[in-house]
C-alpha cells in the first residue's frame, strides 16, 4: 500500500506539471484529489489492512494529500501570474481615447438662479433666513396689513389646510408669498410677541428669505400652483427710499452686469407704502426692444416699497423711530427672462431634455 501511495504521488505531480491552463488544472484536481481519485480510494481500504500497518498507511496517505494540495496551490498561482502577464502584453489599452464619463445630475435652473440671488444679497450684508411654508392666516395676511375681506386677498387664491382647533379665527394656509417671513424675522430680533408695549431699542435687521409659495391658480404657460420667491427686508433708523433704490440698483448690477439700468414704477402693495415695481433694462436686447421685453426695452423683475407702519409695529418696531424697506422677486420669472423660456411648466415637468440644458 505504501508503494501504491508513492506511485500515486509521482504520477499526480508529473500530471500537474503538464497542466498549462485553468481548465487543465481543474481537471487535474478532480482526477487526483476528487472523491473518486486513486488517493481518496485508499482511505476506505485501510480497514482491510493489518492493524499494525494502518497507522503507517494512514499517516502516509495524509502526507501525500497535503503534498498534492500544496503543489496544486503553487501551480495555480504560477498559472495566474502567467495569465496576467499575457493579458498585460496582448490586451494593450489605448490611453489616448477619451473616457466615458458617467451621467451626473445638476442643480435645477431655478435653484441656480435662487442661489445666485441669495449669494448676491449675502455679499451686500443680508443674512439668509428660512421661514415655514405652512402659516396661519394671521401671519400670511392679517399682520401684513391685509385684514379679512380686504380686496387684496383676491389677488392671491389660497390653499387652506384643515388643521382643526380654532380654524375659524386663525385658519391655517399654505403661504401665498414669503412676506410672512418678515414678521417672523422681526419678532425673532425684537422678542415681541404681539402683546404689550413695543421694545425700546431693538437692533436693526437686514435679511433675505427664500422659499416656496403656493397659490390656487389654473396652471398655464405663465402660472403655476407652486413657485419660489425671495423676500428682502431691511429695518433700522433713518432708512429711506433712497436706500431701497441704491440697494436694488447695486443688486441689478451685480446680477445682470455692471451696466444694467433699472427703473421704478409706482404700484400698490398692502404691506408697503409707498410701493414700486422695479424693471431692469432688457439684458437680451440691451434696451433696443425684442419679443421678450415686448419691445419696451424693460423687464419687470420685482416689487418693493417702504415697510408699512402697521407691519413695523406688528413686528415689534416703533414706526415713529424706525423705518425699513422690503422687496420680493420670483426666481422662476428671472430664469425665464434670462434664458427665454416661454412656459413655466417646464420647470416642474422633470423632462431631462429641458433640465440638461442647464
Amino acid at each position: 500500500m505504501l508503494e501504491a501511495l508513492e506511485r500515486i504521488q509521482q504520477e499526480a505531480l508529473q500530471a500537474l506539471a503538464e497542466a498549462e491552463d485553468a481548465d487543465a488544472l481543474e481537471a487535474w484536481k478532480t482526477a487526483h484529489l476528487g472523491r473518486k481519485s486513486p488517493l481518496m480510494q485508499v482511505f476506505p481500504q485501510m480497514g482491510k489492512l493489518p492493524p499494525e500497518q494502518r497507522p503507517l498507511v494512514g499517516r502516509r496517505a495524509n502526507e501525500v494529500r497535503q503534498t498534492l494540495e500544496a503543489a496544486y496551490a503553487e501551480r495555480a498561482e504560477v498559472l495566474r501570474r502567467q495569465a496576467l502577464a499575457h493579458a498585460l502584453e496582448s490586451e494593450r489599452l489605448d490611453i489616448t481615447l477619451p473616457g466615458r464619463r458617467p451621467p451626473r445630475g445638476g442643480l435645477h435652473p431655478v435653484t441656480q438662479t435662487m442661489r445666485r440671488i441669495v449669494e448676491t444679497f449675502a455679499e451686500m450684508g443680508f443674512q439668509v433666513v428660512r421661514s415655514r411654508e405652512v402659516e396661519t392666516d394671521e401671519y400670511n395676511f392679517q399682520l401684513l396689513n391685509i385684514p379679512p375681506h380686504h380686496p387684496a386677498r383676491e389677488m392671491q387664491d389660497t390653499f387652506y389646510v384643515d388643521a382643526g382647533g380654532d380654524s375659524d379665527t386663525y385658519p391655517v394656509v399654505l403661504r401665498t408669498h414669503t412676506s410672512p417671513g418678515q414678521i417672523h424675522a422681526m419678532r425673532q430680533v425684537t422678542g415681541y410677541t404681539g402683546e404689550g408695549p413695543l421694545p425700546e431699542n431693538p437692533p436693526p435687521l437686514r435679511v433675505v428669505l427664500p422659499g416656496m409659495v403656493y397659490r390656487y391658480e389654473q396652471i398655464t404657460a405663465r402660472s403655476e400652483i407652486q413657485f419660489t420667491q425671495v423676500e428682502g427686508l431691511a429695518v433700522g433708523r433713518n432708512i429711506t427710499f433712497s436706500d431701497l433704490k441704491g440697494t436694488l440698483t447695486d443688486f441689478a448690477r451685480r446680477m445682470f452686469g455692471p451696466t444694467a439700468r433699472i427703473r421704478f414704477r409706482a404700484s400698490h402693495f398692502p404691506f408697503t407704502e409707498p410701493s414700486a415695481e422695479v424693471d431692469v433694462e432688457c439684458f437680451l436686447c440691451g434696451g433696443k426692444g425684442c419679443n421678450v421685453c415686448k419691445y419696451t426695452g424693460w423687464l419687470e423683475i420685482l416689487g418693493s416699497g417702504m415697510v408699512h407702519p402697521v407691519v413695523l409695529r406688528n413686528g415689534g418696531y416703533d414706526p415713529e423711530k424706525y423705518t425699513g424697506f422690503a422687496f420680493g422677486m420670483g426666481p422662476e420669472r428671472i430664469t425665464m427672462l434670462r434664458h427665454h423660456i416661454e412656459d413655466i411648466r417646464y420647470f416642474w415637468s422633470g423632462d431631462l431634455r429641458f433640465l440638461e440644458q442647464f
